[in-house]
């Protein structure tokens, strides 16, 4: 009976050890699955852009029309056919870095293409089941907070965060380096949560929009309260990693003492057109989903129509005339004229970078280098 005890126990030893190599293998295949997907090269010929017309844009940035550009990367047809870098005045989250040589390994602010990071997260957390939907009271998930869960802001749901719907207070429309300016406030505030969730209503959730960062920062905190795992941390284990983003910095908020999320990320414009590829292609990494194909669609949509275009789930929806062609473009947006494109239609993503931080009023901005991208070729309305 003793030896037939002892063989039972080598027998489940066994079978335990060949079940956690099944599930091993089974993990690293989908790992690899990731991974193995990456973006495909081409040449401006092979889509059927003019490469003239691109030629004399990149001669262009090079002479200081587009001024301090760092990056230009278009995305067409499923191929990567145009990637460049240049060499200009940057900064790290305000801190002067002086003249970069930019290439496709240097980190560049985000700063709030950071936002559309963010929701990411969200889509990717609803679809873990940490989240149960968009439709949750936000005051469910800060029960710290409950003094403030009164005078009408009980009604702010998480899809108010998203699309800066809350009704809250707040200035983001003077320069950031106002101190009237609600996010620098909010940035020297000793509780950066509190001070967004003290604003008072100035209009009922839903009904108006107002560029917010604060709420931004709310979402960030609901993932940590959620996984346990800081905006950053949560970012790359579930998103950075399955996509082949290897190299991340996330600048810390002293008001949270973690990632300032609405502006804090730095990331290689490859990264950035990697993310952009993601969402392009319905939230699939090649052969595997990584965010809900419905939270791509929803994050595209404006529940509100506004004087640019609309705003989704922390993305632009921008009104882009084109020779008298209005198109309807999505962007994540950053300060410094940071921006990913998508164009659904014409199946286009461009990324560009640059160094104009806290200048609003550059006519040669990026959007100025999309339209001239559609001079390029043949678009579809």
């Amino acid at each position: 009976m003793k030896n037939i005890r002892i063989l039972v126990g080598i027998l489940f030893i066994v079978y335990a050890i060949i079940g956690c190599r099944q599930t091993s293998d089974n993990n690293s295949t989908d790992q690899n699955q990731s991974h193995e997907y990456d973006l495909s090269a081409s040449t401006l010929e092979e889509v059927d852009l003019d490469k003239q017309v691109i030629s004399e844009l990149i001669d262009s940035i090079k002479a200081g029309f587009y001024p301090n550009r760092h990056s230009l990367l278009i995305y067409k047809d499923d191929k990567l056919v145009l990637e460049e870098y240049f060499s200009g005045k940057d900064e790290n989250w305000g801190n002067d870095l002086g003249t970069v040589e930019h290439n496709d390994t240097v980190l560049h602010d985000m700063r709030s293409v950071s936002k559309s990071i963010v929701s990411a997260c969200i889509g990717i957390a609803i679809s873990q089941g940490k989240i149960k939907s968009v439709d949750q009271p936000i005051f469910d998930f800060f029960k710290d907070y409950q003094q403030f869960n009164n005078e009408g802001r009980e009604e702010i749901t998480i899809n108010h965060l998203l699309t800066m719907t809350s009704g809250l207070k707040w200035n983001e429309e003077v320069p950031y380096d106002n101190p009237e300016n609600s996010e620098i406030q909010m940035i020297n505030s000793e509780d950066g949560i509190g001070f967004v969730l003290s604003r008072e209503l100035e209009a009922k959730p839903g009904t108006a929009w107002k560029y917010n960062g604060g709420t931004t920062e709310l979402l960030a905190e609901l993932i940590q309260r959620v996984s346990g795992q800081n905006i950053h941390e949560f970012a790359k284990e579930f998103l950075f990693k399955p996509i082949g983003i290897e190299n991340s910095e996330w600048t810390i908020s002293p008001s949270t003492n973690s990632p300032a999320a609405a502006s804090g990320l730095r990331l290689t414009s490859r990264d950035m057109l990697k993310f952009g590829v993601l969402y392009h292609n319905g939230g699939k990494w090649g052969e595997v989903q990584i965010i809900p194909k419905r939270w791509i669609q929803e994050s595209f949509k404006s529940s509100l129509e506004l004087s640019f275009g609309g705003y989704g789930f922390q993305f632009w929806i921008f009104n882009i005339d084109v020779d008298g062609n209005i198109l309807k473009i999505p962007a994540a947006v950053g300060n410094g004229d940071q921006r990913i494109f998508f164009d659904q239609k014409n199946d286009l993503v461009v990324v560009t970078t640059s160094g104009n931080y806290n200048k609003w009023d550059i006519e040669n901005n990026a959007e100025a280098v999309l339209k001239k991208i559609y001079t390029s070729f043949n678009l579809t309305e």
